[in-house]
């Protein structure tokens, strides 16, 4: 047989060489796209059988063809991986999409490999988890539950009324969006659920999305909702500026009523309330001691204060002896809950024929006493609060002379009587 041996099929041909003394296979070669391409095989039958079928596959202009030995192999073990990754995954990802999302990903990695790359994505982001929305405020709820428990005397990280009132507006939002995971949540059902709460206050607006904003930065944290979630950005729940309205306080005949119609542990709680401008809360947690213990001053600890800041509010010479008569008392000054306070101070406006304020001690208390010591900075560190507040609210409430007024307000004293002798009805007689 003469070599080399020309296989032709139309125009496409190909050449098998023979061997030689130095190069004992036979090879068949072809050109493609200009390139020449060369395959060796052991026998001429194996040469005959692949030149023959070569041309009919260049004469079909086919571009498997155009591949080196080499790329063959790779592209035939490329489809096989694929065809595995198809049956575990159902995923079904061409070769061509394959390499072309490899060269675009490994083409902005700066030299790190897409393993790498893969592994950093996984470190910092979460799989989220779908959980019904209801479930999920009720398991917010529980959550924070432990932290409305005091424990060795310390004061409780949140209070118990705030959480429960809180989990009242908590239950609002889930029941307005029956049937809906927290991981479906958009931008669209906190516009609509702001929207639909028109008739409530602005103030009672920004209640409902701070309650929200909590849950929803939760959510976060528990992998229910994914961090680019943006939620917060919705257009509803954007802080609206809440008018307070007018401040309400107390005129100093009014003061007085309420003292002397106050019985109870009410009593040194409303006339510390109005002489030393304490929050409601703070007054509840008031123990004697803090009273005693720095003599002229209350002493508002860490823990009993709301800002968590220690501060000491004078005892003026009329609170002093509102306080006489508790000298030897100890304990909390109040012993029930926030509800009964509330009603206790209700009953007590209403037995004495005024009507009652919202603060209207504390409120009472920052008016008279910045008007009186013409100095925000004082009021404010006294009431623990700051200049601007006390500038912006209690300004122009009342006169000096009211204040000098409320601040000497001092129990009655009791009539000089000389008790007799005990007689008989007949030794009267």
């Amino acid at each position: 047989m003469k070599f080399p041996k020309v296989i032709r099929h139309r125009k496409a041909e190909c050449k098998i060489y023979g061997k030689k003394p130095d190069y004992p296979f036979y090879r068949v070669a072809w050109y493609v796209t200009g390139q020449r391409r060369v395959k060796q095989f052991a026998t001429y039958s194996k040469a005959k059988e692949f030149a023959d079928a070569l041309v009919k596959d260049l004469a079909k202009g086919s571009q498997t063809t155009a591949l080196a030995p080499t790329q063959a192999t790779d592209a035939l073990a490329a489809v096989e991986r694929l065809k595995a990754f198809y049956q575990q995954t159902g995923r079904n990802v061409s070769l061509l999409r394959a390499v072309s999302e490899y060269v675009e990903a490994s083409s902005k990695l700066s030299g790190h490999t897409l393993a790498e790359a893969v592994d950093g994505f996984m470190a910092n982001v979460v799989t989220v988890k779908r959980k019904d929305l209801a479930q999920a405020v009720e398991e917010f709820i529980q959550a924070d539950q432990p932290r409305t428990k005091s424990s060795n005397g310390q004061r409780a990280q949140l209070s118990s009324e705030y959480t429960r009132i809180r989990a009242l507006r908590l239950h609002h939002f889930a029941k307005a969006l029956p049937g809906h995971a927290v991981c479906d949540l958009t931008k669209q059902h906190l516009d609509a659920f702001i929207k639909a709460m028109a008739d409530a206050s602005p103030k009672a607006r920004n209640h409902h999305r701070a309650g929200i904003k909590q849950f929803i930065q939760w959510s976060v944290r528990n992998d229910y909702l994914p961090p680019s979630n943006r939620l917060l950005e919705a257009d509803g729940m954007r802080m609206e500026h809440a008018n307070n309205g007018d401040i309400g306080i107390y005129t100093p005949t009014e003061f007085r009523a309420l003292l002397e119609t106050a019985e109870g542990p009410l009593k040194p709680l409303i006339a510390i309330g109005g002489m030393c401008g304490l929050r409601t809360a703070e007054l509840q947690r008031l123990e004697w001691e803090d009273v005693w213990r720095i003599e002229g001053h209350i002493e508002i600890s860490q823990t009993k204060s709301k800002t968590r800041s220690r501060r000491l509010v004078p005892i003026c010479p009329a609170l002093a002896e509102w306080l006489r008569p508790y000298r030897h008392s100890s304990g909390k000054l109040w012993q029930g809950s926030d509800r009964c306070f509330h009603k206790g101070s209700a009953e007590v406006c209403d037995r004495a024929k005024v009507s009652r304020k919202p603060n209207g001690l504390r409120h009472s208390f920052c008016s008279f006493h910045f008007v009186l010591h013409a100095n925000e900075n004082l009021t404010a560190a006294q009431a623990g609060n700051s200049p601007a507040m006390i500038h912006q609210h209690y300004k122009g409430l009342a006169t000096k002379a009211e204040a000098e007024r409320w601040f000497n307000i001092q129990p009655a004293k009791a009539a000089n009587v000389i008790p007799l002798a005990a007689v008989s009805g007949r030794q009267a007689q």
